[in-house]
């Protein structure tokens, strides 16, 4: 995997935080008249060449979009599919642990079966300790529900007297968040031609910048990211200011 195109970019320029949504796996297949599972599987092996590429640029934190809450109105047997594939995955991790990746699972864990709530927790029990790249995998994930999960819990917290409501402010309530403790993504990517980022990471991203491109994600290759990367350079992050 060449990084021709970014090679005189400093590091430091570099986006310390990638959000991608990973989007067009099923459309990929319908295109080449297969089952949308072919879809997610090739959609599965993009990514895991886009970890890699990631943690080769030196970027410091990706957060991927697999599931959403809103996807599990799909038909019964995509979800199984897909539920067999994290599963898949999971076990894969297990047998060949990504080197120095730090694994976190964001969304609600509960509602997927207990095995696969175990292999998350394990996994991110284990990779704790490493640095070479944080890898937020947003799994049965929906932004308005984090943020009614954070304030719940937050409210929880002032009911037992641990802190009070005049007591919140930006940073705090972040601390409630599954991304606690982690910067916010400065650049987030979608694939596919869809041009909105459908529950992903609303509080986070506020001052992200947005990247839309006209490629399935089975399509997106490492070459795709350094566009995006280019893009993102060319813009002016003034957070609010002149």
């Amino acid at each position: 995997m060449a990084v021709s195109k970014l090679a005189q970019v400093p590091k430091e320029k570099l986006p310390v935080h990638i959000g991608l949504i990973m989007d067009g796996n099923g459309r990929w297949a319908a295109k080449r008249g297969l089952p949308r599972t072919v879809g997610h599987k090739q959609g599965a092996d993009t990514f895991g060449k886009i970890v890699q590429y990631c943690k080769k640029l030196g970027i410091r934190y990706l957060t991927v979009y697999a599931f959403s809450t809103e996807n599990w109105k799909r038909p019964p047997e995509e979800i199984q599919a897909l539920m067999k594939l994290l599963r898949d995955y999971l076990e894969e991790l297990f047998k060949h642990p990504k080197e120095d990746a730090c694994l976190h699972f964001l969304g609600d864990k509960t509602a997927l079966d207990l095995d696969i709530q175990e292999r998350m927790e394990r996994l991110e029990r284990e990779s704790a300790g490493r640095t070479g790249i944080t890898v937020n995998v947003a799994f049965n994930y929906g932004g308005r529900e984090e943020i009614m999960h954070a304030a719940r819990q937050f409210a929880r917290d002032c009911m037992d007297g641990k802190c009070s409501p005049d007591e919140i402010n930006e940073e705090r309530f972040s601390q409630y968040l599954y991304t606690k403790n982690q910067p916010d993504p400065d650049l987030i990517i979608r694939p596919s031609g869809e041009q909105r980022t459908s529950n992903f990471l609303p509080w986070q991203s506020v001052y992200a910048e947005l990247v839309f491109m006209d490629v399935l994600w089975p399509d997106f290759t490492p070459d795709c990211l350094d566009e995006a990367i280019l893009e993102y350079l060319q813009r002016a992050r003034r957070f609010g200011g002149v």
